[in-house]
């Protein structure tokens, strides 16, 4: 998934964007790693994909995370929505949704290799766990992991000091820099609009006890955590 941007020179190259979601990210992981203490073993690691055209974001099992130019340059979003969106990708990792996705996609990649032996494909370039992965960021969630997944990342980010309102905010932004009103692929396979805004409104009460933006928040520090990392790992 961040091969090719690599190549094209489209992977972090606006540092002040990268500073800005490390920093959202770093908050949300270190209360990921609170209510999950494993996932502090995890490769937490965050990208900017440079594709000003593309509304999107993801989070693998295992804290590989990635988000789209495009998202920030179209929807303009405050920190607080922002950390909405990171938070619902964070909250799918969580939740093992891009393990269930992979362990789908394996079962596609045994047809797509016995489809490969059968003859001559040179240009197959994916194959075996790398199929997997692409496969798990792009199949989509079923809805019931979606509503799992926007009520935990609501949570996620009211405790690491965002405010809840702003989960209701982000899904109107998005829907208005949705070319004719049409949801962006992120949203696409996402419950209706309308009915998710009414439970996303319904949960904002509930995640307010949570949401104490005056206290100072732990921050995960990416580059810390990359450094004391065996380099074998590093290198992957």
């Amino acid at each position: 998934m961040l091969n090719k941007p690599a190549k094209d020179g489209k992977l972090d190259n606006n540092p002040a964007l990268q500073t800005r979601v490390e920093l959202i990210a770093g908050r949300l992981i270190a209360q990921a790693i609170r209510i999950r203490p494993d996932t502090a073993n995890w490769q937490w690691s965050i990208h900017i994909i440079d594709e000003p055209k593309t509304v999107n974001a993801w989070a693998m099992a295992g804290g590989r995370m990635a988000l789209y130019s495009g998202l920030v340059k179209r929807v303009k979003p405050s920190d607080d929505e922002l950390a909405q969106v990171l938070g619902h990708e964070i909250s799918h990792a969580l939740a093992k949704h891009t393990a269930e996705q992979m362990s789908v996609a394996l079962a596609t990649n045994l047809a797509l290799a016995t489809w490969a032996a059968s003859g001559d494909h040179q240009g197959l370039a994916l194959t075996g766990a790398s199929l997997a992965a692409v496969l798990a960021v792009k199949l989509p969630n079923s809805r019931q992991a979606e509503r799992e997944a926007d009520r935990i990342g609501i949570e996620l980010a009211a405790r690491a000091g965002y405010d809840p309102h702003a989960a209701v905010s982000l899904w109107i932004k998005m829907k208005q820099a949705s070319p004719g009103g049409r949801m962006p692929e992120f949203l696409s396979t996402h419950p209706a609009p309308e009915a998710r805004l009414v439970e996303l409104r319904r949960l904002v009460p509930q995640m307010m006890r949570y949401y104490k933006p005056q206290l100072k928040h732990p921050v995960y520090h990416f580059k810390a955590a990359a450094e004391k990392m065996p380099r074998e790992k590093r290198a992957r």
